[in-house]
């Protein structure tokens, strides 16, 4: 059984949280200072992004630009606070966008080492500002996912992938999607909390084919 302590997603969550906090502290701020309305006035963009460029620097791989430059696909989420509750029409919209953007394995070599996915899978290292620009990041799976029977530190926020393969076989079709959502989750599920682990450059494509092997291989203690 593993028992590696699991860092938290690699997708900047502490500078996200500190955004948070600070936005509405100077909401509170802003209010105290201007004659009552009636209500509060809402924190504009340009207010937001001051403050975000006043209040943080970038530092290694965590950068003020990776916080600020939200894409078309954060940009249509960013509306929707709860992610259950996008409009069918934009989360289709979403998922046909997203999915164009996928890159597949153009030697169609979709699996590596299942023993290296593991690794990948276990650990939640990456992305932050103590880490080293260029190094290896970590998948985290475990923070969301059961994938193996031995594992049992694991999070229930995404469904379970124990005996993943065993139960869905390997045909193309189930291939090219369980790398598609890899690559890019909101592919498939719009607004996903799922990282996009390829589309953002958080997993090389070496470590995907890991993790595809940790899922889908016969051999693999996914599907034991």
């Amino acid at each position: 059984m593993q028992r590696q302590n699991k860092a938290r997603a690699p997708r900047l969550a502490i500078a996200a949280v500190m955004t948070l906090l600070a936005a509405g502290a100077y909401a509170q701020d802003s209010a105290k200072a201007r004659p009552a309305k009636g209500k509060v006035d809402a924190v504009s963009s340009a207010d937001m992004k001051h403050l975000i460029e006043g209040s943080f620097s970038s530092k290694g791989p965590a950068t003020v630009e990776g916080v600020l430059n939200q894409d078309g696909m954060q940009q249509a989420c960013s509306q929707y606070p709860d992610r259950t509750k996008v409009p069918a029409k934009v989360a289709k919209k979403i998922e046909a966008a997203e999915l164009k953007q996928v890159r597949y394995p153009a030697d169609k070599n979709w699996l590596g080492d299942w023993k290296e996915g593991e690794k990948t899978a276990q650990n939640g290292r990456g992305m932050q500002f103590s880490d080293q620009v260029g190094g290896a990041n970590g998948g985290n799976c475990y923070a969301c996912h059961q994938m193996t029977k031995a594992e049992i530190s694991f999070g229930n926020i995404g469904p379970s992938l124990y005996q993943y393969g065993k139960l869905r076989g390997n045909s193309e079709e189930v291939v090219r999607y369980t790398w598609g959502k890899i690559w890019d989750s909101s592919a498939y599920a719009a607004c996903s909390n799922m990282p996009r682990f390829g589309h953002k450059g958080i997993l090389t494509e070496a470590q995907i084919r890991d993790v595809m092997a940790l899922l889908l291989d016969p051999a693999s203690p996914v599907n034991q």
